[in-house]
């Protein structure tokens, strides 16, 4: 446990998409940029916080895309799987390169490269402060990684999911398209869902509202920027009950 003047949280699920993995490029990984990401979470590991991660693999493969384009969705929604598993190895090598002992956890069994998912042995993980990367979403197609994210955090107990994102918190519409868009301090999930923002997919957001998880939206691209939220400060949108 974290003392109260160093992190607000003492187990935190960090969630981002397999984009924030991209850099400038338009696909794929870039590894200066998994090397950034890792930096912010070793920041963050260092002041004692236990540290879940679910990171997105649309860097390389979209379930959803592929389905659009005629593929069966079953089977685009699993390559979408392995795809975050690629990232959860590519992340875990940045971190342990760094440092930082790592598990990557996959619900997919695939006992060559990750460990298969069993609550009671990531909790053991956590506790001997090894970051845990939780990959191949649930392991069940029409679930997204926002929804894998909440469910685990809540089986892992922890305090609050934060989303790192490209913008510096929730909005009313695109800030990137829109000059006047409004950013939100604090926004209720029921809010979430009734207005349709751009936070997490319905599914994970009822999960989190149901659990009462807090879900802190902030900006990845801020340096600094992981450990800033942790202790209150920057700029964020909590989303709560």
């Amino acid at each position: 446990m974290t003392s109260p003047d160093r992190a607000k949280f003492s187990r935190v699920m960090l969630k981002i998409s397999g984009e924030a993995l991209m850099g400038d490029l338009g696909y794929g990984l870039h590894p200066p940029t998994v090397e950034r990401i890792a930096r912010e979470v070793k920041i963050v590991h260092d002041l004692g916080v236990e540290i879940c991660m679910v990171i997105g693999g649309g860097n390389i493969f979209r379930g959803l895309q592929g389905s659009a384009q005629g593929m069966e969705r079953t089977t685009a929604d699993y390559m979408g799987m392995l795809a975050t598993v690629m990232n959860a190895l590519a992340m875990q090598s940045a971190l342990e390169k760094i440092g930082v002992f790592c598990r990557v956890i996959s619900a997919i069994r695939m006992d060559e490269v990750a460990e298969p998912y069993i609550r009671r042995r990531a909790v053991r993980h956590l506790e001997k402060k090894r970051v845990c990367i939780f990959a191949a979403g649930t392991g069940n197609p029409y679930f997204t990684t926002d929804t894998a994210a909440t469910l685990r955090a809540n089986e892992m107990a922890c305090e609050a999911i934060f989303k790192g994102t490209k913008v510096d918190g929730v909005y009313d519409k695109d800030p990137i398209k829109y000059a006047d868009a409004k950013r939100y301090n604090r926004v209720t999930y029921d809010e979430v869902l009734a207005q349709h923002l751009a936070v997490m997919d319905a599914s994970a957001i009822a999960l989190a509202r149901d659990n009462n998880l807090p879900i802190i939206v902030f900006s990845l691209d801020e340096p600094g920027g992981f450990k800033g939220i942790l202790a209150g400060e920057g700029t964020y949108t909590t989303v709560h009950g």
